[in-house]
C-alpha cells in the first residue's frame, strides 16, 4: 500500500507517517515546492502530489 495509507503498519509506524504527514502540510504552508519536499521527507514527488490533493480536499 501507498504510505498515505499507512496499511499494514506497526503502531510505531503510524505514528511516524503521521509525523511526516504534519511535516509535509508545514511545508506546504511555507510554499515549499514539490521536488524539495518529497526530497526532506524522502518520498516520491507522486506521493507529495497525492498528499497535497488530500490536504487541499480537506
Amino acid at each position: 500500500m501507498r504510505w498515505l495509507d499507512g496499511g499494514g503498519l506497526t503502531a510505531e509506524q503510524r505514528r511516524r507517517q503521521e509525523q511526516l504527514r504534519m511535516r509535509a502540510v508545514d511545508l506546504f504552508e511555507e510554499g515549499v515546492e514539490v521536488p524539495c519536499l518529497a526530497g526532506e521527507l524522502r518520498v516520491s514527488e507522486k506521493s507529495v502530489y497525492q498528499l497535497r490533493r488530500a490536504w487541499k480536499a480537506g
